[in-house]
C-alpha cells in the first residue's frame, strides 16, 4: 500500500476500526461482553469459582486465569475444535497472554481463594483476536468483580486499573493501527500491544512477517497503539458506565 493512500475500509493509518462492547451478553455469566473490533467478534465471559491452584492454597490470595477458542465457524474454512484437552499452540499462547494481561492489573490478595475465570470465544475472526480478547475480557471481568464485591467477597476492590490491547504492523511502509485479517496476511511487520490505564506496556510481542523493519519504525507503531489504546480506555469506561 504506496504511503499516505487511504485503506481499502477507508480508514487512516491511526484510525481503529468501529468498537462495540455489548454487556450482559449472556445471562449465565456474572460478567460477559460480546466485544466487536469490525467483523471481529469475541464472546468474553468472567466467572469466579472457589478455590484455588495447588501452588497458591493457604496462601491467602486468589488467582485469575484465562481461556481462549475459536468456534469452528469463525474462519471462512471450517476450523476443527479442540478435543480431548489438546488445544493448538497458538490457542495456548493466546490464553495465556489474555491471563498475564488481566493479572498486571489485578490485586490477586483481594480476591480471597478464589479463582477468576475468563473464557474468551472468537466468534468471527478478521484479524486482532487477541487484542480484542484482552479488551473485552477487562470489560467482563470489571462486571464479574462487581458482583462479587456485592457478594461481600472480597477484601477490597482489587482492579488497580485499566487494560486494553491493539495489533499495529507496517504494510506497505506505512505504520497502521488495528489491522484486519486482509491487512495481516500482508503486512511486513506486525506487532501486538497490551497497555495499563497508567501508560505502562504490559506487553510487547512483534516479529518482521515479510521485512525487518527499522527502530524509527517501531517507534511509530508504539505510538500508533499507545494512541489507539487509550481511546479504547475511553470506550471501554463508556460502555461500563452505561446501565
Amino acid at each position: 500500500m504506496p504511503k499516505n493512500e487511504p485503506r481499502k475500509d477507508g480508514r487512516a493509518p491511526a484510525d481503529l476500526r468501529p468498537i462495540c462492547f455489548e454487556r450482559r451478553f449472556i445471562k449465565t455469566a456474572p460478567g460477559s461482553v460480546l466485544c466487536s473490533f469490525g467483523d471481529t467478534r469475541v464472546l468474553c465471559t468472567a466467572t469466579w469459582v472457589d478455590g484455588v491452584p495447588p501452588f497458591l492454597q493457604n496462601k491467602g490470595q486468589g488467582w485469575l486465569t484465562a481461556e481462549y477458542g475459536m468456534l469452528p465457524a469463525s474462519t471462512p474454512g471450517r476450523k476443527a475444535r479442540d478435543r480431548n484437552g489438546k488445544l493448538d499452540g497458538r490457542a495456548v499462547e493466546i490464553q495465556r497472554l489474555i491471563g498475564r494481561a488481566l493479572r498486571a492489573v489485578v490485586d490477586l490478595g483481594k480476591l480471597t481463594e478464589r479463582t477468576v475465570w475468563v473464557d474468551c470465544d472468537v466468534l468471527q475472526a478478521d484479524g486482532g483476536t487477541r487484542t480484542a480478547a484482552i479488551t473485552g475480557a477487562y470489560v467482563a471481568l470489571v462486571d464479574c468483580l462487581t458482583a462479587m464485591d456485592k457478594s461481600r467477597l472480597l477484601r477490597g476492590w482489587p482492579l488497580k486499573n485499566q487494560i486494553g490491547a491493539v495489533s499495529v504492523g507496517v504494510l506497505g511502509g506505512e505504520a497502521l493501527c488495528d489491522l484486519n485479517y486482509a491487512e495481516d496476511s500482508k503486512a511486513d511487520a506486525d506487532v501486538n500491544l497490551v497497555m495499563t490505564g497508567a501508560g505502562e506496556f504490559v506487553e510487547v510481542q512483534g516479529a518482521a512477517e515479510g521485512a525487518p523493519f527499522s527502530k524509527e519504525k517501531l517507534q511509530a507503531m508504539l505510538e500508533l497503539g499507545e494512541g489507539a489504546i487509550r481511546r479504547i480506555f475511553e470506550l471501554q469506561r463508556a460502555a461500563l458506565e452505561a446501565s
